[in-house]
Parts: C-alpha cells; structure tokens; sequence
C-alpha cells in the first residue's frame, strides 16, 4: 500500500511540475489495455487508421477538436476550442456533453484507470 501512495504522489507532482511548465505529461495507462479497451467501446464508431462512422483518431495528440480532415462535427464541438491533449481527452471521455455540451458522442468512460489505458493506447497512434 506504501508503494502505491508513493507512486500517486509521485504521479501527481509530475503533474504538477508538468502542468506548471506548460508541458504535456505523458498519460499514466497502460496501451495495451487501451487497445482491447478501444475494440470493445470505440470501434464501432471511430477507427485509431482509416476511416468510420466517427473521425479518425490517428494523430489525435495536439490536434484541434473538430479538424480531422472529410468528417462533419457537432457545430459544439467544433465551436469548442479545444485542443486534444491528455488532459482534454480525459475531461472530454469521462463526460462529453459536460465538457461540451451539445457533443453529438455519447459513450462515457467512467472509469480512471480505463480513460488512462485509453489515452495511452491514443498516444500511440500517430500519423
């Protein structure tokens, strides 16, 4: 139990020195969760290459939300301003609509430790 309290406060002040310094910390899940967590609650609407019902998520990192090229967004989320970070992605998947309210998606990723696997497994799917 002492090492995963020191692991936490370790996690949250590269958190903190992270967010103070403006940089982006690196999500603390684990991709290959995130991969069989994408299959089973992602895939049927959004595709990490190619193509789907929503926008593709490669290169998703650092991307503006609503600017992935020949996909027609919520006029919300296109309104948003949001940049796709880490700490957006999570906001955003543990609440859509109460991130951006009027977000047409609707599947919400309540658990912690699953939008961290998530957004890891994301983090590798670059261009």
């Amino acid at each position: 139990m002492t090492s995963a309290i020191a692991c936490g406060a370790l996690l949250a002040v590269a958190v903190a020195t992270a967010s103070a310094a403006g940089a982006q910390p690196a999500p603390a899940g684990d991709a290959t969760r995130g991969a069989t967590l994408f299959e089973a609650r992602c895939a049927s609407c959004h595709v990490a290459r190619g193509g789907g019902q929503g926008p593709s998520l490669v290169g998703v990192f650092g991307r503006k939300a609503a600017a992935a090229p020949a996909f027609r967004y919520s006029p919300a989320l296109a309104r948003s301003g949001l940049t796709w970070t880490a700490a957006n992605l999570d906001r955003f998947l543990a609440g859509p609509g109460k991130l951006v309210p009027g977000a047409a998606m609707l599947i919400v990723i309540a658990n912690g430790a699953q939008r961290a696997d998530l957004i890891q497994y994301l983090a590798t799917q670059t261009r």
